[in-house]
């Protein structure tokens, strides 16, 4: 992953606002010197500064990691910006210090207060009354109405004769609508539902009155007042929108941030009383003009009143205030941690779900990442759940540090992380690759050194998917990558759906299966090498399907392993094993074989009522807990603490456990120190090509296994033995027991029994074979 596309998402970038500022410094240089040269010099600083503010307001309009109230706030203000920007073009090229508003320059200052209108009232707002929605119009139009008065009959009073009505009324029309636009920014403001900063609000009230201040000065201001207002207030404008989209950045950054920070509004509230007042010392102005005394006095007593009341109502804001203050601050909390994962502070599942639903409605590009932490089990079941949360914060803020700012991180829940990515020039694939190298490097927690591999699944969104279905597939690639290896990426394509069906019909048949009695246990028999008796027999589960027929249990096991059906099947299959055992006994006395071993599955293990449910079987079934061999893998004892607790309690209960597939694994030997072992199984991988010399490797290894067991006092058993002479080379090595086709293929519990009671009179292995099978 590059290093421009791999920032901390929402990082503030103050290039706009450096280039606005210095566009109003240029003019204020300009106009301080004397405004030498062409009077087009003084207007160049507007266009500057409105188009800095059109990418600082787009740049924030473009993000993932914010929400999409937010971003159309300020998609919409960049339209402002532009329709302003407009208007100082125009200006640049007119270049006159007339009085007035030239209508080519009044049409897109006023269009920009529309979006800058819009922008506001798009926003969200809390449900409101219809007298709510009364009184708002009613402030709107209260405040019109003053300004309209006061333009018309002051500001253009105060014209001189020489100004075109067309200019004075384009100014007058821009200085209402800047009047209109603080009364939207007030309510705005005041609604406990505002998703953008405060702080934020208030700079951008600035953009209105600038409006209103170029209003006055064009229509009734001398000439310098004209010109410093007329291309300062342009730049100013910029610097003004600048200004917040960068404050609003600054708080986009901050860890745990909320989008809305709370604050007065005691000026917006007032307006209303404001224009009251100001119309009413426009009629005392009038009267005093118009009337005799004897009226003056009346509308004079008229306006004190209104003035009482206005004073009384301005009081009571104060406490309206608090409340608002406290509300909006209580919004922004509960809508922070409603979007937010309050352990890592990503986005969570729900905001996750809504911004890749907007996407997908939007018809706009989306790619899935789902990440999944790789043995983060083993983390909480050895370190402890404190340890296991530190490092999912660390991870989560890797990827924060790692994402582009139109990436959305997000923690869907334990250790699943998931990265909504948009537009951008990154491949998907570069992407991943890049999250899982940061992944890998070794994270500090505590005293603690980790290492966090995950597992990285990519999908991206199809015509006509949805986001459920953009998700399950990113679900499903992430196994995929699981399944060939861990701490790698896999991408999501539509074979995969299909075993994942197959997967969920399995394990649906197989859940029917153990109800209808369609599974049966067939049983290898394991010999001692030395004096060819049968010692003991491996139960292996079979399934015989109704329709196809025989299912392999290459097939139904990992699904059963998947999806919990395992505990259920390894009760079965432990429960009936032993139940065959006894009855074997009983039987056929001496000639039974001593015991029976059985697989377990690493989440069986996990069980606490585990051990608990093996001494019931063993009571029930009338045996001896020495009669019974669980085999458990090299992967399966790693699991956890809970797992290496409930494997010594079975070997303290007197159970013998057995280590199966021994020298497959990273860590075989340190098992042997760890795990209460009692028999090692030699997996079927050495046992193949040891006669002849045909591997030097394997031989070495297998005599190996050998020598250690011997020293460890543990038993030996080599599985997969296929010839004579690979079990004749066994037996010399120091193997004591041994099972394979060439001894004995699986049997049914009838001929099984057979083959116990003829054992007795077999020849020895070492010239022959036991069994046919």
């Amino acid at each position: 992953m590059t290093a421009d596309v791999a920032r901390r998402p929402g990082r503030p970038r103050p290039v706009p606002l450096i280039m606005a500022v210095l566009a109003v410094a240029g003019v204020l240089v300009w106009l301080l010197t004397g405004h030498p040269g062409a009077l087009r010099l003084g207007y160049a600083g507007g266009p500057v500064a409105l188009a800095a503010a059109f990418v600082a307001c787009r740049g924030i309009g473009a993000l993932s990691d914010v929400p999409g109230p937010v971003r159309e706030f300020w998609r919409m203000f960049s339209w402002a910006a532009l329709s302003v920007g407009t208007g100082a073009g125009v200006s640049f090229a007119i270049s006159n210090n007339k009085p007035g508003l030239s209508p080519f320059v009044a049409v897109p200052q006023v269009l920009g207060v529309v979006f800058f209108v819009l922008a506001f009232l798009l926003l969200p707002r809390e449900r409101r009354s219809a007298q709510a929605w009364a009184q708002m119009l009613l402030d709107g139009l209260t405040v019109s109405l003053a300004g309209g008065l006061i333009f018309w009959y002051v500001i253009l009073d105060l014209a001189g004769p020489s100004t075109d009505a067309v200019t004075q009324h384009g100014a007058a029309a821009v200085g209402v609508g800047g009047l209109i636009a603080l009364v939207v920014i007030g309510r705005a403001a005041m609604s406990p539902a505002s998703v953008v900063d405060a702080v934020a609000l208030r700079i951008l009230a600035i953009t209105p009155l600038a409006a209103i201040a170029v209003a006055v000065l064009l229509i009734a201001g001398g000439e310098a007042g004209r010109l410093w207002m007329s291309v300062l207030a342009a730049p100013v404008v910029g610097v003004s929108m600048c200004l917040a989209a960068y404050r609003q950045r600054v708080v986009l950054a901050r860890p745990g941030r909320s989008v809305a920070a709370p604050g007065g509004r005691r000026l917006y509230n007032a307006l209303p009383q404001v224009a009251v007042v100001a119309t009413a010392a426009l009629v005392v102005f009038v009267s005093a003009r118009q009337l005799g005394w004897d009226q003056r006095i009346v509308i004079i007593g008229a306006v004190l009143i209104a003035a009482c009341v206005v004073a009384r109502q301005l009081i009571g804001l104060r406490a309206t205030d608090r409340l608002l203050v406290d509300i909006r601050r209580r919004q922004a909390e509960l809508t922070h941690l409603a979007l937010h994962d309050p352990l890592t502070g990503l986005a969570n599942r729900h905001r996750f779900a809504t911004e890749l639903a907007a996407r997908l409605a939007a018809h706009r590009p989306a790619t899935v990442l789902l990440i999944d932490i790789d043995d983060f089990k083993l983390v909480n079941d050895t370190m402890g759940h404190v340890v296991g949360d530190r490092l999912l914060v660390e991870v989560g803020e890797r990827l924060r540090q790692n994402c582009a700012d139109t990436h959305l991180p997000s923690r869907l829940g334990g250790d699943e992380f998931a990265v909504l990515l948009g537009d951008g020039p990154t491949t998907a694939e570069d992407v991943a690759a890049g999250l899982l190298a940061a992944l890998a490097v070794p994270f500090v927690v505590g005293e603690h050194q980790l290492l966090a591999g995950a597992s990285l699944g990519i999908a991206p969104a199809g015509p006509g998917d949805s986001g459920d279905e953009v998700l399950r597939n990113a679900d499903i690639a992430m196994y995929a990558a699981k399944a060939a290896g861990k701490a790698g990426w896999a991408r999501f394509e539509p074979e995969m759906r299909n075993e994942v069906v197959n997967h969920a019909r399995v394990g649906s048949e197989l859940h029917d299966a153990l109800v209808r009695h369609e599974l049966y246990l067939v049983y290898q028999p394991v010999f001692d090498l030395t004096t060819g008796r049968m010692s003991g027999a491996e139960a292996l589960v079979r399934w015989h399907h109704p329709v196809r027929g025989h299912v392999s249990p290459a097939e139904f096991i990992p699904v059963a392993e998947r999806s919990g059906l395992i505990v259920p099947l390894g009760a079965w299959v432990l429960r009936e094993a032993c139940e065959q055992l006894a009855a074997w006994r009983e039987r056929y006395g001496d000639a039974s074989i001593c015991s029976i071993n059985v697989n377990v599955a690493a989440r069986q293990l996990r069980d606490p009522r585990f051990v608990d449910e093996v001494a019931a079987v063993l009571n029930d079934a009338g045996l001896l807990p020495v009669d019974l061999v669980l085999e458990v893998t090299e992967s399966s004892v790693v699991e956890g603490r809970h797992v290496r607790e409930t494997l010594t309690a079975l070997h303290e209960l007197g159970v013998r456990l057995a280590l199966d597939d021994f020298g497959t694994g990273q860590s075989s030997l340190s098992l042997l120190r760890a795990f209460p072992v009692d028999v090692l199984k030699l997996d079927k991988s050495f046992v193949d090509g040891i006669c002849d010399g045909e591997d030097r490797g394997r031989l070495a290894v297998a005599a190996a296994v050998a020598q250690l067991a011997e020293y460890l006092d543990l038993y030996t058993v080599a599985e997969g033995i296929e010839t004579a002479a690979q079990m004749e080379r066994l037996r010399t090595m120091g193997y004591r027991l041994g099972q394979g086709y060439h001894m004995a293929r699986p049997l049914p519990p009838a001929e099984m029994a057979d083959l116990m009671t003829t054992n007795l009179r077999a020849v020895s292995p070492a010239t022959g074979a036991v069994a046919a099978g």
